[in-house]
């Protein structure tokens, strides 16, 4: 979300020299990271030995496709959350093609040797997934909207303020069932990000720093699409399980 300063700052370098990614193209893709808890490279021929087993993956109830409403609305939201916090971070965001509309590889994690339907981009799942791929072009949007989440300098220890559900300072040492973020804190472009990554509903107490009376909820990826015409917020925010939202200030146009 940083831009790596920890790996750049020192030696003077920017956000722009970090390239951020969920998914490239070794690996699963974004639907089948939401999908697969495990690789399934069998048609490879090495008997599921190759890819890596590392994928940190989840399939959030049942292996592969699903026609259970309840799992493909957490796979859906799963989706959204990565890239809303791809688009939301600063460095060079790069996407895979396809993951714009859950293009999948049926949990082969190796693909590099499937020259055939494995592979290739099934150019049907672009209106099958018509959402989320509306979901990527307005976060794309959201970012050029706002210059402060793609600005090419590192953040400052005064720019950046986190905080857990009960709008207190971030503990880091200790469990979280929350965790929110004010980006530029008291300021005319400050936005704010909220995370629940709990199965269940997560109320958050917002900051007096981020109580703006022009404060908006401009993402929800509980919700069909970015919000075209943001709302107002007050001083808390209930996110669904498993669900992230992005809260602006008008002004920042």
């Amino acid at each position: 979300m940083c831009g790596s300063a920890d790996i750049y700052q020192r030696s003077g370098k920017g956000p722009v020299n970090s390239i951020n990614f969920v998914t490239c193209h070794d690996g699963f893709t974004l639907n089948d990271w939401v999908s697969y808890g495990t690789k399934h490279s069998e048609a490879n021929g090495e008997d599921n030995r190759d890819g890596t087993d590392a994928n940190c993956s989840a399939n959030h109830g049942v292996e592969g496709p699903s026609d259970d409403p309840a799992i493909e609305d957490v796979r859906i939201r799963q989706i959204k959350n990565l890239l809303a916090t791809l688009f939301v971070s600063r460095g060079v965001p790069m996407l895979l093609g396809g993951d714009e509309f859950r293009r999948t590889q049926r949990g082969n994690n190796n693909a590099y040797c499937q020259d055939n339907a494995l592979s290739w981009y099934d150019w049907r799942s672009l209106e099958a997934d018509r959402e989320i791929f509306n979901f990527a072009v307005e976060m794309i949007a959201l970012r050029k909207r706002y210059p402060i989440l793609r600005a090419q300098q590192h953040y400052t220890d005064d720019e950046l303020m986190w905080f857990d559900a009960s709008g207190t300072d971030a503990r880091w040492g200790d469990s979280m069932t929350g965790l929110g973020c004010i980006v530029g804190p008291g300021r005319a472009n400050s936005h704010c990000l909220l995370f629940n990554p709990t199965p269940s509903p997560l109320e958050f107490f917002l900051p007096t720093a981020v109580t703006d009376p022009g404060l908006c909820l401009a993402v929800d990826t509980a919700q069909p699409c970015v919000i075209a015409r943001p709302t107002s917020v007050s001083d808390r925010a209930l996110l669904t399980g498993c669900s992230m939202q992005v809260l602006v200030t008008d002004r920042t146009h």
